[in-house]
């Protein structure tokens, strides 16, 4: 960026509040049935918007593969290590499991989305050509399938008609492909994967630059895609997406306040305010950078420095955990997802809840720990439950205070694994030492 430029996360706020002024006056002025109005929100800020959205989802496949794939196999590579490694991805599960639990009771007991009127919801879904079939995509999400069926349809028979069709279902088998191959890839001799380990990495680090590309012109399109959505929803969506700030906010405080603490002291047997005071620098950068990647040096240094713990356990678990144990991301996929859903009109059962958060967890494993890298994952999760993929315009523009929310919740998520680990492995230690 220049000087004197604004930074990037600021224009996009600014073209969130330009398109929903924008918006509200045009609605209020002529009306939401105007002919004119909605041939420039159809034709003009509706394309505007696709641009942007189209450039996400070209890599949506590229990415999806390479992030989980080097994903596992880090977890792969914990698993090697043995005790340290099992007692990190056990805690792991059971964070993302309380996040998930977090996210849903929020949800249910807020339920936003649930404000838009069935006939402004018509109107969105009509025109970005929805209407027609969304009866039927409603109907067929709502339709339970046996557990057989369900269990065979997640094991992919050709994973390249999978990738070819991820955008219209295909994304479980391409996912369990991933993982499979992450797996995989652990199981046979470093020298060997190494070739293809290092085309992944540079696989993912190629659709990241066009991550970037994209986000360069996110500020014209979500200004855009707002408008768009203003003109359709009225002020309704601004009241909705305020609930869905303050419920993500909710869970994102919760999580990092109660959960962390109470496993903090419970489990690594140390007092959560005084280890929340040592990590402090942590926190503040993750908060600075939405980066967990770019807080990992500074997360090395404080972790070894002010929260005294080992080189060995700190370094091993903060380095798997930036890239796989993502919990704030995963609680803000899932709610993400869920009120996109309910935008939209697509009603999930309890257990599609809980397959949300968990489509939301495994893509926590494959979620770049850069800004803006949870958009393609979530794009691809609302394709799986038939919600256009589109409505992530809605949610973009106020984004930036949440991805520096969930970076904190994430990196803070790392080094309490470290400190737990730590004090399992001091008892275990001291048991061993008991019996000699």
């Amino acid at each position: 960026m220049g000087k004197g430029r604004f930074p990037l996360h600021t224009q996009i706020f600014i073209g969130l509040l330009v398109g929903a002024v924008a918006g509200i006056i045009a609605t209020a002025t002529v009306g939401t049935d105007n002919d004119q109005l909605k041939f420039f929100a159809d034709n003009i800020a509706r394309p505007v918007g696709q641009v942007f959205l189209r450039l996400i989802f070209m890599v949506v496949v590229p990415l999806l593969f390479a992030a989980l794939v080097l994903g596992v196999a880090e977890i792969g590579d914990a698993r090697r290590v043995g005790r340290i490694g099992l007692r990190s991805l056990a805690m792991t599960i059971v964070l993302s499991s309380l996040a998930v639990a977090v996210g849903l009771l929020l949800f249910n007991s807020f339920e936003p989305g649930r404000g838009i009127s069935a006939e402004r919801r018509a109107d969105l879904m009509a025109s970005i050509g929805q209407q027609e079939d969304a009866a039927k995509k409603i109907e067929a999400t709502k339709e339970a399938k046996s557990v057989a069926d369900s269990l065979l349809e997640v094991v992919s028979q050709n994973p390249v008609q999978d990738a070819t069709r991820a955008l219209e279902g295909g994304l479980l088998p391409l996912m369990f492909f991933a993982l499979m191959f992450g797996l995989a890839m652990t199981a046979v001799p470093k020298e060997q994967s190494a070739p293809f380990r290092a085309f992944l990495e540079a696989l993912f680090a190629i659709t990241l630059k066009i991550i970037d590309f994209a986000m360069r012109v996110a500020p014209v399109a979500v200004a855009a895609l707002m408008f768009f959505a203003i003109t359709k929803l009225g002020i309704e969506a601004i009241v909705e997406l305020g609930k869905y700030v303050f419920i993500v906010l909710a869970g994102l405080a919760f999580h990092q306040f109660v959960i962390y603490a109470a496993v903090l002291r419970l489990v690594a047997r140390r007092n959560p305010w005084k280890f929340f005071s040592q990590i402090r620098e942590i926190m503040m950068t993750a908060f600075a950078t939405s980066s967990s990647n770019a807080t990992l040096p500074t997360a090395l240094r404080v972790a070894q420095e002010d929260a005294k713990l080992p080189k060995d356990i700190s370094s091993f678990v903060l380095t798997v955990g930036a890239t796989a144990n993502q919990n704030g991301t995963a609680l803000f996929e899932g709610i993400t997802v869920l009120f996109l859903a309910q935008v939209f009109g697509v009603q999930l059962s309890f257990e599609q809840q809980l397959g949300v958060m968990g489509l939301a967890i495994v893509a926590g494993i494959g979620t770049a720990g850069v800004p803006g890298g949870a958009w393609p994952m979530i794009a691809i999760i609302l394709m799986k439950f038939n919600v256009p993929p589109e409505a992530i315009g809605l949610v973009l523009g106020v984004d930036r205070v949440l991805d520096m929310s969930r970076t904190v919740l994430n990196v803070t998520g790392d080094v309490t694994i470290a400190a737990c680990v730590t004090e399992m492995e001091r008892r275990s230690a001291a048991k061993a030492a008991a019996r000699a």
